[in-house]
């Protein structure tokens, strides 16, 4: 079948396409409504704040720019690592979600480990990190990472002040050594206020969807809200470093703070658009012999949309 022989099938196929577009950015509206559920956000947005339209306009955008990035990775076989950090609720998986929306999961992928088993416990500390590091080609983006010795181990008593002293003097010549090997390495901390961390905290607790989220682990965190500053200012005065630098996303406007931190990723990398060849859909091979099989109809889920 040509379509260039036939305009209103040529027709009705694009319109076709142009709804799948459609549809595949009310995926974006859909989190968006998740997220303002409870909140009541209007079309105009806050004060302070962007406008629903001006937010996905940039957002579509950074994330058409994400998709040029994910291929010069691919294409140079670069590997890449970006490290989200910050306190509970500070909005880390809302732009991890928003990074990876429309990658290629065998490109870029989320590293979000669990605590450590007993097994686990008796390794090198990063030893279980290593083994989420990109090949070439690809993108890792770790929910927390090693840093969680200078942060919830720290806080809660996880660790001993030997290990913890250990892992001060081990990360800068273990992040220094992943960048010699070829690593680009990207450290990101989302900062929030008191206030508005009680305020989300609030939000999951009266949200049935979001309740999942939370863990006694969040209670504590928000009862030690100020020994979580010590260790956050301890950890950024030592390991921030010219060769892996720390980078503080200003995180209380949740749609600020995604649209500057993907901005911000895209000057990190010096990638340039890569072009491909011209795709042409080959023609589907007809065998006038072939029958299909009917299906029997108690296979189907049932249509009740």
């Amino acid at each position: 079948m040509n379509d260039k022989l036939l305009p209103d099938h040529h027709d009705s196929v694009m319109q076709r396409i142009e709804r799948d577009l459609l549809d595949s950015y009310d995926e974006e509206l859909e989190m968006e409504i998740d997220d303002e559920r409870l909140a009541g956000g209007g079309e105009a947005g806050t004060e302070d704040g962007l406008g629903r339209q001006t937010y996905f306009r940039e957002l579509l955008r950074l994330q058409g720019e994400l998709v040029k990035l994910q291929d010069w990775v691919q294409f140079h076989k670069k590997k890449v690592v970006i490290l989200f950090e910050g306190r509970d609720a500070a909005g880390k998986g809302g732009v991890i979600k928003r990074i990876t929306q429309r990658l290629n999961p065998r490109v870029c992928r989320v590293a979000a480990l669990p605590a450590p088993n007993d097994r686990e416990k008796t390794q090198w500390y990063f030893q279980r990190y290593v083994s989420h590091l990109p090949a070439g080609g690809e993108i890792v983006l770790f929910d927390r990472s090693w840093y969680n010795r200078a942060g919830v181990e720290r806080v809660m008593g996880f660790c001993n002040d030997a290990e913890y002293e250990e892992f001060f003097r081990s990360v800068p010549e273990f992040e220094k050594m992943l960048i010699r090997s070829g690593i680009t390495l990207v450290k990101y901390w989302f900062s929030i206020t008191d206030d508005e961390q009680h305020l989300r905290f609030l939000g999951r607790i009266h949200d049935p969807l979001k309740q999942w989220k939370l863990s006694p682990m969040d209670f504590e965190s928000r009862r030690r809200w100020e020994a979580y500053t010590k260790a956050k200012e301890v950890m950024l005065e030592r390991t921030h470093i010219p060769e892996a630098p720390w980078w503080l996303v200003q995180a209380v406007d949740k749609k600020k703070a995604r649209l500057n931190c993907i901005s911000h990723l895209l000057t990190q990398l010096p990638y340039e658009e890569i072009e491909h060849p011209s795709i042409v859909l080959p023609e589907r091979t007809r065998n006038p012999e072939y029958t299909r099989n009917p299906v029997p109809a108690s296979m189907y889920v049932p249509e009740r949309y």
